[in-house]
């Protein structure tokens, strides 16, 4: 296989990994192309690698900034603006974590804290049977933001070396 191919799968991979993880399909390309491209790119050469309107190259690109996963760079003497990928995976996978915690896991969490102080009968079934439920999965999501939580301030090598011991 030659290169250009093995970029073109690499980057349509890319992008069906990352919908599986709920980010969008272009997104994940557009930062698939970044990360594989060792300069930075403009928004035309993006737009042209991946035939994506200007609109969805520019929206793409503000998303990719705002999860902090690409940079803009300006040249001296150039108007245009470019685009830069961190290539570093385990800055990358820090920062996808702390991006999905801050707008998934700590919204749950914010409503199992309210849940947990609902009152009730605790002679009743049906809210016991709630409590329990609530508790019990606050008590999960608060044990995976510690775990997110060690991974964010976790140097790679010890990260994985302490993951490694848990399965020994």
């Amino acid at each position: 296989m030659k290169l250009e191919e093995a970029k073109l799968q690499f980057i349509q991979a890319w992008g069906k990994l990352g919908s599986e993880w709920g980010i969008n399909r272009t997104m994940a390309q557009v930062h698939a192309l970044l990360l594989i491209t060792p300069e930075s790119l403009t928004t035309e050469e993006i737009m042209e690698s991946l035939s994506i309107s200007r609109g969805n190259a520019n929206m793409t690109l503000r998303d990719l900034m705002g999860w902090g996963l690409v940079e803009k760079q300006l040249k001296p003497g150039e108007r245009k603006e470019y685009f830069y990928a961190d290539k570093n995976t385990w800055n990358i996978a820090r920062q996808v974590a702390k991006e999905r915690r801050k707008r998934e896991l700590d919204p749950v969490i914010k409503i199992l804290d309210e849940l947990s102080k609902v009152e009730g009968n605790s002679n009743d079934p049906a809210y016991k049977t709630f409590h329990k439920s609530v508790k019990d999965i606050n008590k999960l999501a608060k044990n995976v933001d510690k775990t997110l939580e060690t991974m964010l301030k976790a140097e790679e090598s010890w990260f994985w070396g302490s993951v490694l011991k848990v399965f020994k």
